[in-house]
């Protein structure tokens, strides 16, 4: 196998989703480079691989990079993997690719699954134009800003989120976009315990607060985009409002969120 940096996707869950030519590709490299090597040694030995396995993470990415390039140049073939779906998704690696691909070595994919476009499959929401904003900020007030800036989008909006935040950014989103901005709910992806609810925002928080079970495992929330040009504007408007309303009055806030966004001013803020 000539020098390359394969990008192989695993699966996400069912491990029947592991490709022929992927478990070729892990059989033949020199090494693997794992976000964690204790996981992606147990899925090579469901399959009978024994190959050498390099921790390649968020905290030593960028230490580990010259190393792995060097490797690369010296005539070695590895293998880039995640602990599940598509590498680079969500999940570290693009410093390596990006420096290889700068020091003239080949960058293969090995295409596989995927959590968010699964979950956009399976989703009935529009998929010709989306988003992709993967997690949100673990602290409120940055994820209630990141929302906010997200409410006028018109594309699809496809988030992932872990089980203890769901309730939560449920609770944001409906916020942000309005309990009745439609959505779908995945959990569990090709697991055994997979789940796929769709229905409003507010339906959704209900459903998630009234059974732990929901509460449990993996998530990809898809979002509808803001709709018409009226809905759109009053998204604006309320992304404008929240941003004044910290340094003037409400009602001068109201006023000049509506005047920036065309949004009417009742839908912004409730004192008239």
């Amino acid at each position: 196998m000539p020098a390359t940096l394969h990008v192989v996707a695993t699966p996400i869950g069912h491990l029947g989703d592991m490709s022929p030519r992927a478990l070729e590709t892990l059989r033949e490299v020199d090494a693997i480079c794992a976000e964690d090597t204790r996981h992606t040694r147990q899925l090579l030995a469901h399959f009978g691989i024994e190959r050498p396995l390099l921790a390649l993470h968020q905290h030593n990415e960028e230490a580990q990079v010259a190393q792995l390039v060097g490797r690369l140049q010296a005539g070695e073939s590895l293998a880039l993997v995640s602990d599940a779906g598509t590498p680079l998704v969500s999940d570290p690696g693009y410093r390596l690719v990006r420096a290889a691909r700068a020091a003239g070595v080949r960058v293969s994919p090995v295409p596989g699954a995927c959590a968010a476009i699964a979950a956009l499959s399976v989703a009935g929401l529009a998929s010709d134009r989306f988003a992709f904003e993967g997690f949100l900020p673990a602290r409120a007030g940055a994820r209630r800003e990141r929302l906010a800036r997200l409410a006028a989008e018109p594309r699809t909006l496809i988030f992932y989120e872990s089980a203890h935040r769901i309730e939560e950014s449920l609770a944001d989103m409906a916020a942000a976009f309005g309990d009745g901005r439609h959505a779908v709910l995945a959990r569990e992806l090709t697991k055994l315990f997979e789940t796929v609810f769709d229905g409003t925002l507010g339906e959704l928080r209900q459903r998630v607060a009234g059974d732990p079970n929901q509460r449990k495992g993996e998530f990809v929330l898809i979002v509808d985009g803001a709709g018409d040009d009226a809905d759109a504007r009053v998204a604006e408007g309320r992304r404008l409002y929240a941003k004044l309303a910290g340094h003037l009055p409400p009602s001068t806030a109201a006023k000049l969120a509506a005047e920036l966004s065309g949004a009417p001013r009742k839908a912004l803020y409730g004192g008239g």
